[in-house]
């Protein structure tokens, strides 16, 4: 097909083929390059419209949709509601917006298509980001009367984060703004130098009318005379996406080991990125092992190279371990192997991430718990700007998160590789997907201690939110005595019956024999405000509560000096002082630091 044949002369090409000769035809069709694209944009700028346009003129529309899509008029007059065409759900219809993302296949004869159509709407965003994370293509459309809006700019970043190689701006609309060149060229040369700053292969603009169907399928000489590039369709058939698959960095994680006998051990998977061939030196990671292909096996039989997305099995010359979750690539080009990454992440949750919480991951084909170690930023999705300083990303936020591994994580940048630098993260209680997230290069991360790794997966929010308040120690530092005990006591009773919970550690409790070192005191305080309690506690020693402040931290740490010399004291109280004036004391210090549960 040559670039200016119309798409009716193409088509009737391929019906004399499908009469003549079915078989060349399917064997045709199957070597079709294929094409993913997304189409965003703001609400009410045609983006489904624009597809039913395509789908419509490109004849890639069934009977039955067709006929659902036409009204007729009081006067007896037909028309096409394209864009009912993609908003397939109802509650699309009924609010004349796009809510879900909505996937259609078709096909030219020069290309397979898959279409993403994803919503304007910034509530939307996890929905955008599913649809676009394995587009080649990004289609924005701008409205030509309302020009670039803050959702034009947001729409591009998220694209641009997502890494999609190329973006196709169609001014929409220009109908509504007579085809007027000046307006189109001002647009593009505005969101151009806009464009321009992000991470993008290829930017292309294209005036269109999606309703009229001006420059969408077929060219109008009529009414943009001075357009001289391609249509949207010459566009997505002509650009070059070959180069978008990653065909030099070989990656396959395995999905299962094969051992049907004593005499056959293959490892199953699909290859993401790269080509092997037998005789090609490869290293198992994170072990590190090498060995050398002797077979890449098919239910077809055995293969002289694999290449994205064929589904293999390599069989090895050594007999080394590997299991599922591992990466085989070439010796000369490993992934890297660390338990410390940084991704920019979309949350996809009503729960908020929580930082003080781990998470399960699926990287390939493996599951690796993690740990939120810090979030860096919050991309403010209105201004574009990364905003610091936050503990937490809410539904729809984008962030840039550290996270840690409890084993080792084989990666490539995001940028490099989209199959190894991409991940979701997994909330393992409930084990419902909460987050996507894509790799970021960072050659600057702190060294991985030793003793990092493992950790609670109940947060120190989750807890509080459980019981109503923080996790706290009360330290009744003085003279031991009868007064301290009594103090402990009335304060553990009083604290529960303000609805917190609270619990004494005292020697004059049996159950500690009549003996409560400072040192194991402050190790049982410490475990039990991690748990969410207030603890008040008696030691047997004086002036040891310095190192159990540092231990447990000064937010959550209340000394009390009972009986002595005030110095750094939250609280002082006398000897003979009433126990309830004493509680209340000690109380009003616990609310003003916002220890309590709420009354």
């Amino acid at each position: 097909m040559s670039t200016h044949q119309s798409i009716e002369e193409a088509r009737a090409l391929e019906d004399d083929l499908i009469r003549s000769d079915i078989g060349a035809f399917l064997d045709q069709n199957e070597k079709k390059e294929l094409c993913r694209f997304v189409t965003v944009g703001s609400v009410d700028d045609g983006k489904s419209t624009l597809i039913g346009r395509l789908l419509h003129d490109s004849k890639g529309v069934y009977d039955d949709q067709l006929a659902d899509a036409t009204r007729t008029s009081d006067t007896g007059e037909t028309a096409i509601d394209f864009a009912r065409i993609t908003d397939g759900l109802r509650a699309e219809r009924e609010q004349g917006i796009t809510i879900d993302v909505a996937y259609r296949y078709f096909s030219t004869p020069r290309r397979k298509f898959i279409i993403a159509d994803t919503p304007g709407h910034v509530q939307y965003t996890r929905n955008m980001a599913t649809g676009a994370s394995t587009a080649n293509i990004a289609i924005i459309l701008i409205d030509a009367r309302l020009g670039v809006l803050p959702q034009s700019r947001r729409h591009a970043t998220i694209a641009d984060l997502l890494g999609i190689p190329h973006l196709l701006v169609c001014i929409n609309k220009m109908d509504l703004v007579d085809y007027g060149q000046a307006r189109f060229d001002e647009l593009a040369a505005e969101f151009g130098a806009f464009a321009g700053k992000l991470g993008f292969t290829s930017v292309t603009f294209i005036p269109i009318s999606a309703l009229m169907g001006i420059n969408v399928v077929e060219k109008s000489a009529a009414r943009t005379p001075w357009y001289s590039g391609p249509t949207v369709l010459e566009f997505l058939e002509t650009v070059k996406i070959s180069g978008d698959a990653n065909l030099t960095n070989f990656r396959m994680p395995v999905q299962v080991v094969i051992r049907p006998n004593l005499d056959y051990r293959g490892f199953a998977g699909q290859v993401v990125s790269g080509v092997i061939e037998p005789g090609d030196a490869v290293v198992a990671l994170p072990s590190g092992k090498t060995s050398t292909v002797v077979s890449i096996d098919t239910y077809d039989g055995p293969l002289a190279r694999a290449w994205p997305p064929m589904s293999v099995v390599l069989r090895l010359k050594d007999e080394i371990d590997i299991s599922r979750g591992d990466v085989i690539c070439k010796v000369d080009d490993p992934t890297r192997v660390d338990r410390r990454v940084e991704a920019d992440v979309v949350w996809m949750s009503e729960t908020p991430l929580d930082p003080g919480k781990s998470y399960l991951i699926k990287h390939g084909t493996a599951y690796v718990r993690v740990n939120v170690e810090k979030i860096e930023w919050k991309l403010d999705l209105q201004k574009l700007e990364q905003v610091g300083g936050v503990d937490e990303l809410g539904l729809n936020d984008i962030g840039r998160v550290r996270f840690t591994t409890h084993r080792p994580l084989c990666y490539d940048p995001y940028r490099r590789n989209r199959a190894t630098g991409a991940f979701i993260l997994i909330d393992s209680l409930t084990n419902n997907t909460v987050g996507a997230a894509m790799i970021v290069e960072n050659d600057d991360q702190p060294a991985l201690g030793a003793a990092e790794g493992a950790r609670s997966q109940v947060s120190a929010r989750e807890r509080r939110r459980r019981l109503g308040h923080p996790g706290a120690v009360i330290w009744l530092d003085g003279p031991p005595g009868e007064a301290r005990s009594r103090l402990a006591f009335a304060l553990e009773r009083r604290l529960f019956d303000l609805g917190n919970t609270a619990a004494a550690l005292d020697p004059a409790d049996p159950r500690y024999a009549g003996a409560l070192p400072a040192d194991e005191a402050g190790r049982h305080a410490w475990r039990m405000a991690d748990a969410g309690l207030l603890v008040v506690v008696s030691p047997d020693e004086a002036g040891a509560w310095a190192s159990a402040r540092q231990d447990i931290g000064p937010d959550r740490f209340v000394r009390v000096a009972v009986g002595e010399a005030g110095a750094e004291a939250d609280v002082s109280v006398p000897l003979d002082a009433e126990p309830a004036k004493a509680v209340e004391a000690v109380v009003a210090v616990l609310g003003a630091r916002g220890l309590l549960a709420e009354r």
